[in-house]
């Protein structure tokens, strides 16, 4: 059975909150709260229209009190923080959580701080030894400062994308095609990061740089053949670099070694020439003092020596003798010869002379001269 039925059960009112156990009037309620803020108001206890009208405006600006009251909450994301501008003006940034800020009356603008973005571009320029190159360049950054972003510049990512192109423009514009192209890009990039900050913070965006990444350069179409020829020649000059390079490697240790074995032979043919030097100064000396003792002794014996070197060097002799219109040549050669056949003599006697054969040669050829000079003479008397 119902609960408004009669003899029904509880009423969800409340058992004898009404008349008879019916539920209160709700329109008596509202009539109550309007008439006392009807008191509240300066207005009298007025008629039962006026009562009516008053309850409907009081109920309407509760149930908005309530909906304005509501749509005042609102939720923050981790990754994000809030700006509140109140009236117009900066009021506060508030962090990840809920939050209740009156409507209409506070701004709220949420921003992703935590986020990287990133940002693309590409351009023809010209570098500082007047090539052209294109560069594709992309920029990845997030946001530092949440009142600059929002404040201080109207399109701050707008603001960006003209600070990357000053960076790079001015960077490239300082360096050659090799840095750009191969060796230098990633300097280049570092570069390139350090003054586009330095731009976005005195423009005061609140935007922080994360690093700047330059794609492969290239050249424009319209120049890449001859880019082209000039990358190969510049690899045939490295090429050539490095065969002179190794030849050089190879070449100049041994020229080194033999000057250095020029130099040991010439320290060593000095020493042996300043010793012999020294043993025939000395010998010298011994030699002038026994010529002091006995001159014609030592004369003597100095020009057997001298003969006796000379004679063993020497195959053949030719001798001219004071007196004498003729000279006498001696095969000294077929004599050795001669006596190397002779009985007796061995093959090391035979190889060398001693002192007495060469006396008894030279007398044999100063007779036989002698000889031939005076038979001469006589045949010219007659």
């Amino acid at each position: 059975m119902a609960w408004n039925e009669p003899g029904g059960g509880k009423d969800p009112w409340g058992n004898g909150s009404g008349k008879g156990g019916n539920p209160p009037d709700l329109d008596a309620a509202l009539k109550d709260i309007g008439e006392k803020f009807g008191k509240i108001f300066g207005g009298g206890g007025g008629g039962g229209g006026g009562g009516i009208g008053g309850t409907a405006i009081v109920g309407i600006l509760v149930i908005v009190s309530i909906i304005w009251g509501l749509l005042g909450f609102y939720q923050i994301d981790a990754k994000e923080k809030a700006l509140v501008l109140r009236l117009g003006k900066f009021h506060e940034i508030v962090g990840d959580g809920l939050h209740w800020n009156p409507p209409l009356i506070d701004l709220i603008t949420r921003v992703r701080v935590t986020e990287e973005r990133q940002y693309e571009t590409r351009g023809q320029m010209l570098t500082q030894d007047e090539n052209i190159v294109e560069l594709p360049l992309t920029v990845h950054y997030n946001i530092k400062s949440v009142k600059d972003f929002v404040l201080n510049v109207k399109a701050p990512e707008y603001s960006l994308r003209h600070a990357t192109d000053s960076a790079l423009r001015h960077v490239v514009g300082s360096s050659g095609l090799d840095e750009v192209v191969s060796t230098g890009r990633e300097q280049l990039s570092i570069d390139v990061k350090e003054r586009l900050q330095t731009y976005l913070d005195s423009y005061g965006t609140g935007i922080k740089v994360v690093k700047v990444n330059i794609l492969e350069a290239k050249p424009p179409s319209a120049v890449k053949a001859a880019y082209d020829d000039v990358i190969k020649a510049r690899e045939d000059r490295e090429r050539v670099i490095n065969e002179a390079q190794a030849y050089a490697n190879g070449i100049v240790p041994e020229a080194r070694g033999r000057a250095k074995r020029v130099i040991e032979e010439a320290k060593g043919y000095q020493a042996r020439v300043v010793a012999d030097a020294e043993g025939e100064t000395e010998r010298f000396d011994k030699l002038l003092a026994e010529y002091q003792k006995a001159p014609e002794v030592t004369r003597q014996r100095l020009y057997l020596d001298t003969m006796q070197a000379v004679m063993e060097n020497s195959s053949k002799v030719v001798v001219d003798v004071e007196g004498g219109n003729n000279m006498l040549y001696l095969p000294l050669d077929k004599i050795m010869q001669q006596q190397a056949s002779s009985p007796g003599r061995t093959s090391s006697q035979a190889r060398s002379l001693s002192s007495a054969d060469i006396n008894l040669i030279t007398e044999a050829v100063i007779d036989r001269i002698r000889n031939q000079s005076s038979n001469s003479q006589r045949r010219e008397s007659r």
